[in-house]
């Protein structure tokens, strides 16, 4: 695929990808290298994995990052309940055969990361919000991520049956090594421009009326502006905001339609507050 053509497939999935971010995929592509998708929170990280399964369609495995994540969560563990029933059974076997016996892989729970190169059909792996793993889980992902293999201790080194095509994303919570970034394709994508936000608006509620939709692309532009916001609005809630609007019959964003609807794109009593006492935010001729 050439990157144009990469741009034009991901717009039929409603993913309206800038001129580098496709370059960053085509790379990661031929190179068969991951992804690392850098970015705030909200600014379509995670669904450039998904519109990426639905192109090359493959499906896609995700493993969603967490404090205190470990391989037993992220890559296998053993079917516990079901080798103390084995070794109940075989009791009048001798204990290094039954133990040889249970670590097979009929007792092997697969996970994301080994359910992904283990897979049959190549998938799309999403590796999602890297950074809110420890330094530890992430030096454990280098084996997977260069070489496409896990290493179990009872099994022995289990190499790719397929390659994924590997998606990381990171909201910065902490930085990153250099030795996971060396090994990945990159991309950062920023909070979009008033005029891609309106295309992401047209790509995914066509219906919208579009002075109401370039109404909340500008209000929300503003908003991300304002140091004072504390939680800046994803696209996902610039959607919300449209949505609501259209439920509430509002033809332009002003004062009282805001008022009723401004609780859809932020989330705090402080951010609303903050946001409402700006009437310039509200006023359409104004931006």
């Amino acid at each position: 695929m050439t990157i144009d053509e990469i741009r034009a497939s991901l717009a039929t999935r409603r993913y309206i990808a800038d001129e580098s971010l496709c370059a960053a995929v085509f790379v990661a592509l031929s190179l068969n290298r991951p992804l690392l998708v850098e970015g705030a929170a909200g600014v379509g990280k995670t669904e450039i994995a998904k519109a990426m399964a639905e192109v090359l369609g493959r499906p896609l495995v995700r493993l969603q990052c967490h404090v205190g994540i470990d391989e037993t969560r992220a890559v296998y563990e053993w079917n516990y309940q079901k080798q103390l029933l084995a070794i109940q059974a075989g009791k009048s076997e001798r204990s290094e055969g039954i133990l040889q016996s249970i670590f097979t892989d009929e007792f092997l729970l697969e996970r994301p990361l080994l359910q992904s190169i283990r897979s049959e059909k190549p998938v799309v792996l999403l590796i999602d919000e890297i950074d809110k793993t420890d330094e530890e889980f992430e030096a454990f992902l280098l084996e997977l991520l260069a070489e496409y293999q896990i290493t179990i201790p009872e099994l022995g080194t289990m190499r790719a049956v397929t390659k994924p095509f590997t998606v990381l994303t990171s909201n910065n919570a902490r930085p990153l090594s250099d030795a996971l970034r060396r090994r990945c394709a990159y991309a950062w994508i920023d909070y979009p421009s008033v005029e891609k936000e309106l295309a992401i608006i047209r790509a995914r509620n066509p219906g919208a009326d579009e002075a109401l939709a370039r109404d909340v692309a500008g209000a929300v532009a503003a908003l991300r502006e304002k140091q004072r916001i504390l939680k800046k609005p994803s696209i996902a809630e610039t959607l919300d905001w449209i949505a609501a609007l259209e439920a509430l019959g509002a033809k332009r964003l002003d004062r009282t339609s805001a008022e009723a609807t401004v609780s859809a794109v932020l989330k705090s009593r402080s951010d609303v507050e903050e946001a409402l006492a700006d009437d310039t935010l509200w006023t359409a001729s104004e931006r």
